[in-house]
């Protein structure tokens, strides 16, 4: 595995406290091929499996001594999971929970069932929707044809009932364009109907089909101990957050397919410290909290 020189090596980093934990809900499968998918996830990618409810539950209970305060459920495309409904319902009785999707595939049914179920609940229910382009001329070249009627059907079903969908898009684009970009995205979903909305930029991840589309990490994009010295380090998911798979706890969300991400089979394992050596580390370095939502917590006055 690539590393920065031995004389300048970020050190492991620590978890200061498990704040968020993440689900690895929907596996590797996905509805979907997207060309820049930093797991390549698709419809025949089953290299990571659902997770049960019964372990999703479980996992729960050992969050609590810990101190989580919010729940994360990514895939793959966590509602092909049969029990992601029930999963979700299960979960706002621990804390706040996100789940991100594609918006394709939502029914009505369940929509409406979490609608209930956040009513009743002390907490909120977050749906990230990755959309990566303001229209299909935009979109579907990265995410596949008819994607973006599709995933629009998707939000407007979470408007309809109340969410405030958080919309996700990668920046394949030049980042010198983000304001005009960003003003035809709030603009195309004011004009759909979404009054407020709100829109969460994220930089590509050089992994999986992104890698095959532009490029790889360089060696020269590493994390170094001289670029942690000032540094809040709390920018970094891996500070506080871990991420169950069917194969057990792994770092975070982005390095499950590398071999040292397996941190252990229990989340007190998954506790130790975990060495910066990848080049995905060092985009979270330049950007900082790329995973986490913008803000979510408890509902209320």
């Amino acid at each position: 595995m690539p590393e920065t020189d031995s004389q300048n090596r970020a050190p492991p980093l620590p978890l200061s406290h498990l704040d968020h934990l993440w689900f690895q809900a929907g596996g590797t499968l996905c509805n979907l091929t997207c060309h820049h998918c930093f797991i390549s996830c698709s419809p025949k990618n089953r290299s990571f499996g659902f997770l049960s409810l019964a372990e999703v539950k479980r996992r729960l209970e050992e969050s609590v001594p810990l101190g989580v305060k919010e729940y994360y459920f990514t895939g793959g495309e966590p509602f092909l999971n049969p029990e992601m409904t029930a999963i979700l319902i299960e979960t706002l009785r621990y804390g706040p929970a996100t789940v991100l999707t594609n918006g394709t595939v939502l029914k009505d049914e369940w929509l409406e069932e979490l609608r209930a179920a956040e009513a009743r609940s002390l907490y909120s229910l977050e749906f990230r929707v990755s959309i990566d382009g303001f229209s299909a001329e935009t979109n579907d070249p990265i995410r596949g044809e008819g994607t973006f009627m599709r995933a629009m059907r998707g939000v407007a079903k979470l408007v309809e009932l109340g969410f405030l969908p958080i919309i996700t898009a990668a920046r394949t684009w030049d980042i010198d364009r983000d304001h005009e970009v960003v003003g035809e995205f709030v603009a195309m979903l004011r004009a759909t109907g979404y009054a407020r909305p709100r829109l969460k930029i994220l930089p590509t991840l050089q992994l999986g089909a992104e890698e095959q589309r532009t490029h790889g990490y360089r060696q020269s994009e590493r994390v170094t101990g001289e670029m942690l010295r000032g540094y809040d380090r709390s920018q970094l998911i891996c500070e506080h957050s871990r991420i169950v798979t069917d194969r057990g706890v792994h770092v975070c969300p982005i390095l499950i397919e590398a071999p040292d991400s397996l941190l252990g089979q229990t989340l007190e394992e998954a506790t130790r410290p975990f060495p910066l050596s990848h080049g995905a580390c060092y985009t979270c370095y330049q950007y900082g909290a790329i995973c986490s939502n913008p803000s979510s917590g408890t509902r209320g006055a």
